[in-house]
């Protein structure tokens, strides 16, 4: 298991996280089960030079997901329901409805993104189509599909990921056929977004309240 002196652990910074999340998940992980899994996520960042985000700052927020999903499938955790939206670079789509279905729906639904080849940073276009929503994507970053996140997840809507979206047995799963936004004009990717709302307020009235 890695230490905080270990190659893994390049600064103080990763160490200072790796407490922070053993402290917010104490009773639940050992602190060596989240140094684990905080150099794990690391070491897959670092390798990724799509990631523009400083790795050591996208390491704590994907390990946060992993721990959050271990704990729900273990049942360490009760709460609403999971859902996961799941895109090729996690830039655009599943970035922009997670964010709205978030925005709606508050404290009734637990939701995450991730990409099967996350891009480095989230397309400009998008955080403004939101803002102009009222909806803050300010922190959102891409990031990496894990194994944790999709057992976790309750629904799994997938936008465009093709055969690279994952199939595990046990869950609901959802195909949205919305357009991508990619290097679209920023009229066009507001239509995108207000499709994308449309299905979420039908996603809703699925849920319980």
């Amino acid at each position: 298991m890695p230490t905080p002196s270990s190659p893994l652990l390049p600064d103080e910074r990763l160490a200072a996280g790796a407490a922070r999340l053993a402290t917010r998940y104490a009773g639940h992980f050992a602190p060596e089960t989240v140094l684990g899994l905080l150099a794990d996520s690391y070491t897959r960042l670092a390798e990724q030079a799509r990631i523009r985000t400083h790795p050591v700052v996208l390491a704590e927020r994907l390990t946060a997901d992993h721990l959050d999903a271990l704990a729900h499938t273990q049942g360490l955790t009760s709460g609403p329901a999971r859902v996961l939206f799941v895109c090729s670079q996690n830039a655009g789509r599943s970035q922009m409805t997670a964010a709205l279905l978030a925005h709606r729906a508050g404290e009734r639904v637990t939701v995450s993104s991730a990409g099967t080849h996350p891009a480095g940073e989230v397309a400009p276009h998008i955080a403004q189509s939101l803002t102009e929503a009222g909806v803050d994507l300010a922190d959102a970053c891409p990031k990496p599909l894990t194994e944790e996140v999709v057992q976790a997840a309750d629904i799994v809507i997938t936008m465009g990921c093709g055969d690279a979206c994952p199939v595990a047995s046990g869950h609901r799963y959802l195909d949205w056929p919305v357009a991508g936004p990619d290097g679209a004009p920023i009229a066009a990717v507001r239509d995108i977004r207000d499709k994308i709302d449309i299905r979420i307020t039908e996603l809703l009235t699925q849920l319980a309240p």
